[in-house]
């Protein structure tokens, strides 16, 4: 049954000006949205990008580096909270809420509560939430979460569905992955400035804690030879930094790189290392695969959804068996067609088409309510 082409609204404050896992996600899923019909916004604060088949509407901030000696309160917890209350002037100037069906956003609380609140005639738009973040807004009724509510939510793994969908209409949707950009080709190791005579490792992440980057620094640096690349930025820089020229001086590799040559940088690599434990979903992995890199990484439930059997996991905090992990791998042939066949089934206009048929639902029962 075709329905009507709905009017839609992603806002995040990143967009078009970080490219970060939540960022490619709501560009992917609204460029494919565009094309198959709808009427598509983005709105964040980075510059308007040529060739873009949606509406993008561009609002000013304070970046989060700015903010991260700042204190930690009740709403701003962290430095991206604080980026994205200094979002909200410029948005509200740009955003008109009779102009869209549905609004997305995965940022708790100032966008979750901007897009709820904003009203035209006494009507607002119906609201998606993705959890691209994380359940606790959701989950948690304590402090200034009591305040989140959304029409529909996105639930990007099996974890946060479990959980959200006895509490609003919900969906499983996982993230997605650039197919003809992310795929298996010839490395350029000098571009990036990496070795060509010797195994690289890679670790594509932001430099915080929760990615454990340390913990690859201490896994590589027992392996003779072997070179560990990290392509992220982050407030803990400085600290791995010196931490690997401690352990590894010469086999340590930190870069950033446009998103454009993201692709180039797995391609360069025979290795990818991720050690996240609480991301809601690891883009990466299913980039990597793509890529055909074979990937080392915890023995987690979610990370096991996206990966299969197409992995080294090994169990969390066990420096042995990672650091064995990796050389095992390193000694394996690589079977890039099982890899290249998991990560089909993420190929981004099969996730956007499971978005179509959320927010055409989710419209609908809005539609059905009474007015305020």
């Amino acid at each position: 049954m075709t329905l009507s082409p709905l009017r839609v609204a992603f806002a995040l404050p990143g967009l078009h000006r970080v490219d970060r896992g939540a960022e490619i996600a709501f560009i992917s899923v609204g460029s494919e949205l565009a094309r198959e019909g709808h009427e598509v916004t983005l709105i964040g604060s980075g510059p308007p990008r040529k060739g873009a088949p949606y509406r993008y509407l561009q609002a000013g901030l304070i970046p989060r580096e700015r903010f991260e000696r700042f204190p930690r309160l009740p709403a701003l917890r962290s430095e991206t909270s604080w980026e994205e209350l200094t979002f909200l002037p410029g948005f509200h100037k740009v955003y008109r809420p009779d102009e869209f069906d549905v609004t997305l956003t995965c940022s708790f609380p100032w966008m979750n509560w901007a897009l709820r609140t904003r009203r035209r005639n006494g009507r607002r738009p119906a609201h998606v939430f993705v959890t691209q973040n994380g359940i606790w807004p959701v989950q948690s009724d304590d402090r200034e979460y009591g305040w989140f509510g959304c029409e529909g939510l996105v639930c990007i793994n099996p974890e946060f569905h479990e959980i959200g969908r006895d509490r609003y209409p919900s969906a499983l949707i996982s993230n997605g992955v650039d197919l003809p950009r992310f795929r298996a080709g010839r490395s350029d190791r000098e571009a990036f400035g990496l070795p060509a005579d010797k195994p690289v490792v890679l670790m594509v992440s932001a430099l915080i804690a929760s990615k454990q980057v340390e913990l690859g620094i201490e896994a590589v640096s027992r392996l003779e030879g072997v070179h560990l690349a990290v392509a992220g930025d982050g407030p803990l820089r400085d600290q791995l930094r010196a931490r690997a020229d401690q352990l590894m001086p010469g086999r340590f590799h930190n870069f950033t790189t446009k998103a454009d040559r993201m692709a180039d940088v797995y391609r360069s690599a025979d290795l990818f290392l991720h050690l996240s434990r609480d991301e809601s979903f690891g883009n990466v992995y299913v980039e990597a695969m793509a890529s055909g890199l074979p990937t080392v990484a915890l023995d987690l439930p979610r990370t096991r959804w996206i990966v299969g059997d197409n992995a080294t996991l090994v169990p969390d905090g066990n420096l042995d068996a990672l650091s064995k992990g990796i050389t095992g791998t390193l000694a394996e042939a690589v079977n890039k067609d099982r890899l290249l066949q998991r990560a089909a089934s993420f190929d981004w206009p099969v996730i956007a088409r499971q978005y179509s048929d959320f927010l055409q639902d989710i419209v609908s029962r809005q539609k059905r309510k009474p007015e305020a």
